[in-house]
């Protein structure tokens, strides 16, 4: 295996003691408004009618306050392995887990907004070196996007999603993975598909949990749930998107309270979490308190909050309508994502499904909050990409 180039760096992550007291006293001193006017009984999805419940923040902030260690996270990022490289002018950090299997596959893992690099670290151990010796193994790469993390935040505009595809060929390429194959879910899924469609000549094949087709398509022919899909995601865009209109629109604005309040940028967050995940009632249902915090605290102690936004004005509904996936693709549905693309318009874009899966549960974070089933899923979706490259 070629050994990465002397651009790549060690990166070490180690946040100041004094930015940790200041976290501690900024939610000490937070200025909360009145409990919600929706009072519904617990647990149950009304509850969050008009965000994040008062008592569930209080809870959570308190938590963060006096329970929660984020050095536990730190050290953790540690054993995986992070590093930095510059593309482009911009710092890009990124985990790198080598396998230690020969017969190891290059894959990279991108994830999307409100997450950040902590959507894979639960599973990037299992996929580098599986237990089961007949199941594919990878060298695993989770880069930052730009903006998020640790990675550089971008001085002027143009880091969209194409750019981006185009950064994490060089990216790999530096590692000495000149072919590979790609994952990603929402903005993560979107540059995926770019990835698959506009670099075939490295991209093996991709796995993603966000499919979206070209725009136009009828719906003949679709069956009563693929239609219910398609009512369920106009609703979403109709009357759930708020965030993403503020985001595209003016990531500036909202970006002051994201990097100025602590508890501004959870509730921010925190309401993705409930609104996107398969529960009933609350995410910690399935996602541990921990986990959460630890996305939302990298959010914080990097003061990413209206950089992350910004992918937003750079890349809302960008995606080239004329862009087609040849490359070998493996698609799931999660029954409760937000967006969710029938196979007769996922086929239009993406030209060689190998395996199209709908599990039946798990929302938008699967792995998050089904990390199993969701390592499993992606080996097997894996497996038969790599076996249509054959």
């Amino acid at each position: 295996m070629p050994r990465p180039t002397g651009d790549v760096r060690a990166f070490e992550t180690r946040a100041s003691d004094a930015d940790l007291d200041d976290l501690r006293a900024r939610l000490a001193a937070a200025r909360l408004p009145e409990a919600e006017t929706v009072h519904r009984a617990a647990p149950g999805p009304r509850r969050w009618d008009q965000g994040v419940p008062l008592a569930d923040l209080v809870d959570v902030v308190d938590y963060w306050r006096t329970g929660y260690d984020w050095r536990s996270f730190e050290e953790l990022l540690g054993r995986v392995g992070q590093f930095r490289t510059t593309i482009d002018g911009l710092g890009i950090h990124f985990l790198h887990r080598r396998s230690a299997r020969p017969d190891a596959v290059p894959l990279i893992l991108t994830h999307g907004w409100p997450d950040s690099i902590v959507r894979f670290i639960d599973v990037v151990d299992e996929l580098a070196d599986p237990k089961d010796a007949g199941t594919p193994a990878f060298h695993v790469v989770v880069p930052s996007l730009p903006g998020f993390g640790y990675s550089d935040k971008p001085a002027s505009t143009g880091w969209g999603t194409e750019k981006i595809a185009a950064a994490w060929v060089e990216l790999m390429g530096r590692l000495g993975y000149g072919r590979f194959a790609a994952h990603g879910g929402d903005w993560g899924g979107n540059i995926t598909t770019v990835l698959g469609g506009r670099f075939p000549a490295h991209v093996i094949g991709i796995h993603t949990t966000f499919a979206e087709a070209p725009p136009g398509l009828p719906t003949d022919g679709l069956t009563a749930d693929e239609r219910a899909w398609i009512d369920e995601t106009r609703d979403f865009w109709s009357h759930r998107a708020g965030y993403a209109k503020q985001q595209a629109a003016r990531p500036q604005t909202i970006g002051y309270s994201l990097v100025d309040s602590p508890v501004g940028l959870l509730a921010w967050i925190l309401d993705k979490f409930a609104e996107w995940s398969d529960t009933e009632d609350s995410p910690f249902e399935t996602i541990s308190k921990d986990r959460v915090l630890d996305d939302v605290t990298l959010y914080w102690l990097t003061r990413t909050g209206a950089s992350a936004a910004r992918i937003y004005y750079e890349s809302h509904n960008s995606l080239d309508p004329e862009l087609r996936v040849d490359v070998p693709s493996a698609l799931t549905m999660y029954p409760r994502d937000v967006e969710k693309c029938p196979r007769p318009w996922a086929q239009e874009r993406y030209r060689r499904i190998v395996r199209w899966n709908r599990p039946e549960k798990g929302g938008h974070f699967p792995s998050l909050e089904v990390p199993e089933y969701f390592v499993e899923d992606l080996q097997e979706g894996l497996a038969a990409v790599l076996a249509a490259d054959r």
